[in-house]
């Protein structure tokens, strides 16, 4: 197996646990009371819109030449940053 291809599965691997751990805040959100329910939703909402795009930077990455493999790595690394701190925040609200 490649390096790539390692990659690849591993940003997929996470993804899929991402995707439980939004899950779960989904179960918690809907025991919250009424504002706090909108509220959780609301971060849920955007936690799942970034991982879409953290979806579609693994389908660029997946669909890449060797050339602009490098390049589209570099932007899916930093749209994995941006999706970790937003869930790591959601936790700690979601307490």
């Amino acid at each position: 197996m490649s390096n790539r291809d390692a990659y690849e599965q591993k940003l997929q691997a996470k993804l899929d646990e991402l995707q439980a751990e939004v899950d779960k805040l989904k179960a918690k959100a809907d025991s919250a009371e009424a504002d706090a329910r909108i509220e959780r939703e609301k971060e849920i909402d955007e936690l799942e819109a970034k991982r879409e795009q953290m979806r579609q930077k693994l389908e660029e990455l997946r669909h890449s030449s060797d050339d602009a493999w490098d390049d589209i790595k570099a932007g899916a690394e930093r749209a994995w940053d941006s999706l970790s701190e937003s869930l790591k925040s959601a936790r700690s609200r979601f307490k």
